[in-house]
């Protein structure tokens, strides 16, 4: 036994070295972390089991017999983050360049169906080279057993996806089927098709980062939900983001005594709301007064700016916070907004989040380039996902709440809990100066001052129509509230909420227009 037990230590060392010293030592040249080193940061110290640490290639193609690694491209297994049980896969680039293997994808669809089975969220580390071309169709294969199982449990579990190197072509795509990417500026890249193969079929001369790193993806496409500079940062972002979440559908998230000092009333939120309604100001200064100990998490916070989301406690309950940002674009709804929205609270509501609202929305965004980009189908999506939704849903409208954007907005029409205004609120059909341009045309054309006219007129309808009152006077309100007193009174439906309990029709599943 003990001769036996030093060959499996032996054994055990080989593995841990994945592709050698040498690989390693380019690795941290390039100022990268190997596998196992991202795997100590993201698990509690000593939690981590690994799987498969002997498991080989079997492919014999172009020379590939002769050069074989325990473990091959990929290490998985379990553990605890935040004292609760995680799994995980981690790429290794130091074998093959992290390339997927028919048994590289089987250790990692093993260790998805074992998350599943067990509840618990799975986060995927990528640093990869893609498909391995000696394996050929095996390795696209193995890629799809993946895709399946990332569209299998969403839902189901949570899954974040991290990227930490190359990702191309179909390996895009299984981080892309998670919930959340997170990205390392100088590191991570992600591109269906090279810089090389750009230049050849479109002529376009461009460098990898350029076409697909960080900046890219998580500013102007959208792909990525946090881009950090250091990858310890991420896998600290990744713990902080854990906190916000159930283990699965089947749970609520936990609810925690943060300690929180922060007042029920808030002598600050009378102010942020300028007295002109043309004046823009930072919603998430509204946010932060009214979150346990103002700790926000935002999610996209560098794309579509002009909409905010991210994960807040409110009296200790995990909750998803949904704000208009009237600092940019005045807070419409645009294509990549509606998405951005659209996306988040589809996420809560599969993970029995509530949804906190803050509406300051002046309607969707106008023009040929929105029109022709579909906006009239991704602005559905808000729609379809607020009236889908299940999750508790309170809504307060700080000051604009115009057309179908304030449809929109988890409305009570879309079956919102619990609606609150500001006194500060404009609820109507359109803003008060277009509806008088509109009404009162031919009156202000009659006048002997048409401008002076014009203000009276948008003054009375700003008054009369525009107010928070008359909705309230209908129901589509349960309460004007007064700004200082908002915290206090989310917590408060928040517990009454607490076990809301609907039922959706029975059907096989929905058909969001994508």
């Amino acid at each position: 036994m003990k001769q036996k037990l030093v060959k499996l230590n032996e054994l055990r060392k080989e593995a841990s070295l994945g592709g050698g010293s040498k690989r390693i030592e380019a690795q941290h040249a390039k100022g990268k972390l190997t596998a196992r080193e991202r795997i100590s940061l993201l698990f509690d110290a000593g939690t981590f089991e690994e799987i498969d640490p002997f498991v080989t290639h079997r492919c014999v193609n172009l020379g590939m017999d002769e050069k074989h690694y325990l473990g091959d491209a990929v290490v998985v297994g379990y553990g605890k983050v935040n004292s609760r049980l995680a799994f995980t896969f981690s790429q290794d680039f130091t074998v093959f360049g992290g390339t997927l293997s028919a048994v590289a994808g089987q250790k990692i669809c093993k260790v998805m169906d074992m998350a599943a089975r067990a509840g618990a969220p799975c986060i995927g580390i990528f640093d990869s080279g893609g498909a391995r071309i000696q394996e050929g169709t095996e390795s696209l294969h193995a890629c799809g057993e993946m895709f399946i199982r990332n569209t299998m449990y969403s839902g189901v579990i949570p899954q974040i996806s991290i990227i930490l190197g190359p990702t191309a072509g179909g390996a895009v795509y299984s981080p892309a089927l998670t919930d959340f990417v997170l990205i390392v500026k100088g590191a991570g890249q992600s591109f269906i098709t090279g810089p090389g193969v750009v230049k050849e079929v479109t002529w376009e001369e461009i460098s990898a980062d350029d076409l697909g790193g960080a900046h890219v993806n998580a500013i102007k496409s959208g792909n990525a939900h946090f881009m950090f500079e250091a990858e310890e940062e991420c896998f600290h972002l990744v713990r902080r983001l854990l906190n916000f979440l159930p283990q699965n559908w089947k749970e609520k998230p936990e609810v925690k005594d943060a300690g929180d000092d922060s007042p029920q009333r808030n002598e600050e939120l009378a102010h942020i709301v300028p007295a002109d309604h043309s004046k823009a100001y930072d919603v998430r200064r509204v946010v932060k007064k009214i979150v346990d100990n103002g700790d926000f998490l935002e999610v996209q916070e560098k794309f579509a700016r002009n909409a905010v989301v991210g994960f807040a406690r409110m009296g200790g309950q995990s909750t998803g916070i949904i704000a208009n940002q009237p600092l940019y674009l005045a807070g419409v709804l645009n294509i990549d907004a509606s998405d951005k929205v659209a996306r988040f609270v589809r996420f809560c509501d599969c993970f029995n989040i509530p949804l906190v609202t803050l509406v300051d929305v002046p309607g969707y965004m106008p023009g040929t380039e929105q029109e022709f980009g579909g906006i009239i189908r991704h602005g559905a999506k808000v729609l379809f996902a607020y009236s889908e939704a299940t999750v508790p849903k309170i809504s307060i409208i700080l000051r604009k709440a115009y057309g179908g954007a304030y449809i929109a907005m988890s409305s009570r029409s879309l079956k919102s809990d619990v609606c609150y205004a500001w006194p500060s609120a404009e609820i109507a059909v359109m803003g008060p100066e277009g509806a008088v341009n509109i009404i009162f045309r031919e009156e202000i054309a009659k006048a002997s001052n048409p401008e002076t006219k014009k203000k009276q007129l948008i003054q009375k309808y700003r008054e009369e129509f525009a107010s928070p009152y008359p909705s309230a006077a209908r129901g589509y309100l349960d309460d004007v509230i007064d700004p200082r007193e908002t915290r206090h009174k989310i917590i408060k439906a928040l517990e009454m909420l607490r076990e809301k309990d609907v039922a959706s029709p029975a059907k096989k599943h929905s058909n969001i227009p994508l």
